[in-house]
């Protein structure tokens, strides 16, 4: 069952958007009202966070009454260089969410005030530890677009029904909130806007549920990890799962993610920071993670938990790239993946990038697993070196942007057997409007397939990778999991039975209708 709970929250943060969408219907394009939505919802949450630490700071000395806020800006500037040094920016009491709020529909230069704001934001941490992770933080957030209005009355008019639709959002604290009040506002929006998707670079937004399963995949028998790792982070709704599974004091040594995006990069950042996640305990990269990997990254590697719904089948430069095939992440195979489908290339630099103790798992387009030339031998690579731990066959309709059923694959380096689990998932799942979710149960009984590594008739099967050789590498799961025959067992001993009764019953009917004929005739 879905925890009612949850979605009493959820629907409750829904019910907001919905409410500042229908204020604005019309004037902002869908897609990039969700930028706005999403840098307001940023700004109010850095303003409370760092009034709420000078606050906290000031009551625990003794001093109840204090409130940042309250504090003028001349006052609060001697603070300065210690707030950015411990959270990485400042806000002057004057620019806080709340105290802009105030006036906000008496500005009639509300625009030029919340630029104003933002670039100080930004400037704060110039020179500091934290400068690359607040740089072009709010370039989506162009209050001055005429996006929002052809005249700055108009567009201030707007910006007032925003911030007084953020104000009302009740997000709490992240830890409190039975859900993820920010990854499920984006999720929300994409939802809202799925038509305009392509627009965003071909974005896939992960499930809350999914990103939970493949988060708990990698932490079997853990209750720490020294780095997670996602290749195609988008917002960061996969590694930011860690922190709300396993705390994040427990992920030791930080969060690491690279996007191509130029826009999600921003909201991953965002993202980070909307999760209570220290500057300087997470990295993320903009750029291509196939061709051009973060040098940070690269230092870094090896990581225990890596996490990814990569982009399905996009093309890549392949084999164009001389370089390619002599790179450490994909020249093992001996083999590049296909220009035109790089999914076997993320999968190869996680493999590379997995630390010897870790679990990798993977969000797969299904035809990875059974499509011949170059995938087929980077398959057979992976199996010949043991390094397939797992592959999940997930329902369909699980994901925004298609409805294909897709897979999990899970890697590890460290196999005591020589062998590969098949699961079939297709039937953990429960329909919510014309959408499939993974709930708590589905979530804990694939887990349950997962760490039993048993033969279950219909459902999961341990296979010699022997075995698979001779399947010619095919890893999808219907090759090696029996579906179950969900049609009605006929007895053919008793329709014969039936049929002969049938039959002798016709037999009596002629006669008894010939009979009737003949009286007719006679008379």
């Amino acid at each position: 069952m879905l925890d009612t709970k949850k979605e009493q929250e959820r629907a409750e943060l829904h019910r907001s958007i919905w409410n500042i969408a229908n204020d604005l219907r019309g004037s902002v394009d869908g897609w990039d009202f969700k930028q706005y939505v999403l840098g307001i919802m940023f700004y109010r949450y850095m303003s409370e966070y760092i009034a709420n630490y000078v606050n906290n700071i000031q009551h625990e000395a003794g001093d109840t009454s204090f409130n940042y806020a309250d504090l003028s800006d001349e006052e609060s500037v001697t603070q300065k260089e210690y707030l950015v040094e411990r959270n990485g920016f400042f806000i002057k009491p004057s620019e806080l969410f709340c105290n802009i709020l105030k006036n906000a529909d008496k500005d009639d230069n509300l625009n030029v005030t919340l630029d104003t704001i933002f670039n100080n934001i930004e400037s704060s941490a110039i020179g500091t530890a934290s400068e690359s992770d607040f740089k072009g933080l709010f370039d989506d957030m162009d209050v001055n677009s005429n996006k929002l209005g052809g005249t700055v009355a108009e567009r201030n008019k707007r910006l007032v029904k925003l911030l007084n639709g953020i104000a009302e959002m009740k997000l709490g604290n992240y830890q409190d909130n039975t859900i993820d009040a920010f990854g499920d506002a984006y999720e929300f929006l994409m939802g809202m806007y799925a038509s305009n998707a392509g627009k965003s670079g071909g974005e896939f937004f992960t499930p809350q549920e999914v990103s939970e399963l493949l988060t708990k995949i990698t932490l079997v028998g853990k209750t720490e990890v020294n780095k997670v790792y996602d290749p195609a982070c988008g917002s960061g709704s996969l590694l930011l799962k860690f922190a709300k599974i396993l705390g994040k004091e427990n992920v030791r040594n930080g969060f690491y993610g690279q996007e191509i995006n130029i826009s999600t990069y921003n909201l991953c950042r965002i993202n980070m920071f909307l999760h209570d996640i220290e500057f300087d305990k997470f990295d993320i990269a903009h750029g291509d993670t196939l061709t051009d990997p973060s040098d940070i990254h690269w230092d870094n590697e090896p990581f225990e938990a890596i996490v990814s719904n990569p982009p399905y089948s996009i093309k890549w430069e392949g084999d164009d790239n001389p370089l390619l095939i002599n790179d450490p992440r994909f020249s093992p195979a001996g083999v590049l993946a296909p220009k035109s489908k790089a999914d076997m290339a993320f999968i190869m630099h996680s493999l590379s990038w997995l630390a010897s103790n870790g679990t990798a798992a993977i969000v797969c387009f299904p035809g990875i697993m059974y499509r011949g030339g170059a995938e087929q031998k980077i398959r057979k690579y992976l199996i010949e070196n043991n390094f397939v731990d797992c592959v999940i066959q997930l329902p369909d309709n699980l994901f925004y942007g298609t409805s294909i059923a897709t897979c999990i694959m899970v890697l590890k380096k460290n196999k005591t057997d020589n062998s590969t689990l098949f699961i079939d998932a297709t039937k953990q799942c429960q329909k919510v409007t014309n959408n499939n979710k993974l709930t708590e149960e589905n979530i804990d009984n694939i887990l349950k397939y997962f760490t039993d590594r048993a033969d279950i008739d219909y459902v999961s099967k341990l296979v010699p990778n022997s075995e698979i050789a001779e399947q010619e590498y095919n890893l999808s799961v219907s090759t090696y999991v029996e579906q179950e025959d969900t049609r009605e067992v006929i007895d053919i001993v008793e329709l014969n039975k039936e049929i002969a009764k049938i039959v002798e019953r016709e037999n009596i009917l002629r006669i008894e209708i010939d009979k009737i004929i003949s009286e007719i005739e006679l008379h």
